[in-house]
């Protein structure tokens, strides 16, 4: 075997949520994608003294486990990754995966307790960004996820099922007024054109919807009439606010110069676990409304009955760990780097009657140096990146009872956690709970005590 060769591979296990690997000539090849009991076709990239690495070109033999996707984009559109399995099958992988870490780690744990799914398994994004572009050059205009492997392709997801018909409908004729009009969407390489993003809000519970338009200023367009076209269609949901964000930067994110409303209001209301939380247009909430509840009651049992005198919640985000805790303890500190974050944290415990919440806005890093209390819980939420290094022993200085650590990497996790342990902490459960079925992303609880 050489590099540019085309092997005929059996994938034999799963080594991540986003590879495997098989044998061939005794070599282990590793590749992106691929489910054990598959039978692929694979260009080899790399050939290493110990090991190759390919991508797939196709699927010779399915696994005997496969079913059928339910959306026809899912062998193009970089969404989803296992709509070809059952959602029992997903979580498995996912226990699976993580239950490896630890092991491979030499992680010890008291208990390893099954993964928790999503109450729903489609149709359960309270958030979707999709991107306007083409799938190849001059082609039509499409609008919906990246092509999957190639990131400057876009794929029209009109037929998406992790979000409700209530987004498919919106996407269709936004697509469908724009491909009339002629507009072009903006390309990233010549910095020409218009049509960049659109950004869809649903809230499971109240059924309000927020949709924003994110265009540059090089084109103008007739956002009344685009705004009268939404509001005729026949949703399940409301839709509350209509905004029209420009943004003329060069970066790929969704930024704002400006933004006007031009419908309705700015923000929708959503609930979670009892709570009130108005969610803006740029606001962080956990894009699977049922899911969270479901994390955060397990952040809620790994603590216990038992009273605090004060909580941490450090990267707090929002505040709604903060506000679920806030029965659980006399002050919950919160603490994030984003000001418009800390700032919608506040209003959002003003709305739910919750007076016992400090929210802080700075870095964590800076921040707990500055905080003279003490705690016998801390809550760590922190980015996907984990704690950083110089964080971990300031945080661990607080030497509370009780760290309850929420990871949405879990690399990230295994990484931070043996600090922790060698600081005299054990870690007594571990949980990982499903926030986002159909994909490779899992979310991990775990419980630390001195």
């Amino acid at each position: 075997m050489k590099k540019k060769d085309i092997i005929e591979l059996d994938i034999k296990e799963r080594i991540s949520m986003d590879k495997s690997m098989g044998f061939y000539d005794d070599k282990k090849v590793i590749v992106k994608g691929g489910l054990p009991g598959q039978t692929a076709e694979v260009f080899v990239k790399k050939v290493r003294k110990n090991r190759a690495e390919g991508n797939i070109n196709s699927i010779i033999k399915k696994a005997d486990y496969e079913i059928e996707p339910i959306c026809d984009k899912f062998n193009i559109c970089g969404g989803c990754s296992f709509q070809n399995i059952t959602y029992e099958k997903q979580l498995e992988f996912k226990e699976e995966y993580i239950k490896g870490l630890f092991d491979k780690a030499g992680i010890e744990y008291k208990e390893f307790l099954p993964i928790l799914s999503s109450p729903k398994d489609t149709e359960y994004r309270n958030k979707m960004e999709f991107s306007f572009g083409d799938m190849e050059k001059d082609g039509p205009l499409c609008l919906g996820m990246h092509e999957k492997g190639k990131h400057h392709n876009i794929v029209s997801t009109d037929n998406c099922h992790i979000v409700d018909g209530d987004y498919r409908s919106i996407l269709s004729k936004t697509l469908e007024y724009f491909t009339h009009k002629k507009i072009k969407h903006y390309n990233k390489f010549s910095k020409e054109g218009t049509l960049r993003h659109l950004v869809i809000r649903k809230a499971m519970y109240t059924g309000q919807i927020l949709v924003n338009l994110v265009t540059t200023s090089q084109e103008k367009i007739n956002i009344e009439e685009y705004k009268d076209l939404l509001l005729e269609l026949n949703l399940d949901g409301e839709i509350v606010g209509i905004l029209h964000t420009i943004n003329d930067s060069f970066s790929d994110a969704v930024i704002a110069d400006e933004v006007k409303i031009i419908y309705g209001r700015d923000y929708i209301m959503e609930k979670c676990l009892g709570l009130d939380f108005k969610i803006s247009a740029f606001s962080f909430f956990q894009t699977n409304t049922l899911g969270s509840e479901v994390l955060y009651s397990v952040v809620k049992d790994f603590i216990g009955e038992e009273k605090s005198d004060v909580i941490l919640d450090l990267y707090c985000g929002t505040g709604t760990i903060t506000q679920i805790l806030s029965d659980k303890a006399n002050e919950v500190y919160g603490i994030e780097i984003v000001e418009e974050a800390i700032e919608a944290a506040k209003i959002n415990a003003e709305l739910n009657n919750i007076d016992n919440c400090r929210f802080i806005c700075g870095d964590v890093l800076e921040e707990v140096d500055k905080i003279d209390v003490k705690s016998d819980l801390i809550i760590l939420d922190p980015p996907r990146a984990g704690i950083h290094p110089k964080a971990i022993d300031k945080i661990i200085s607080f030497k509370p009872k009780k760290f309850v650590y929420v990871s949405c990497k879990a690399t990230s996790l295994i990484r931070d956690l043996p600090f922790f342990i060698e600081a005299g902490y054990e870690v007594d459960k571990v949980r990982a709970v499903d926030m986002f079925p159909q994909t490779g992303h899992v979310e991990t609880v775990v419980l630390l005590t001195k």
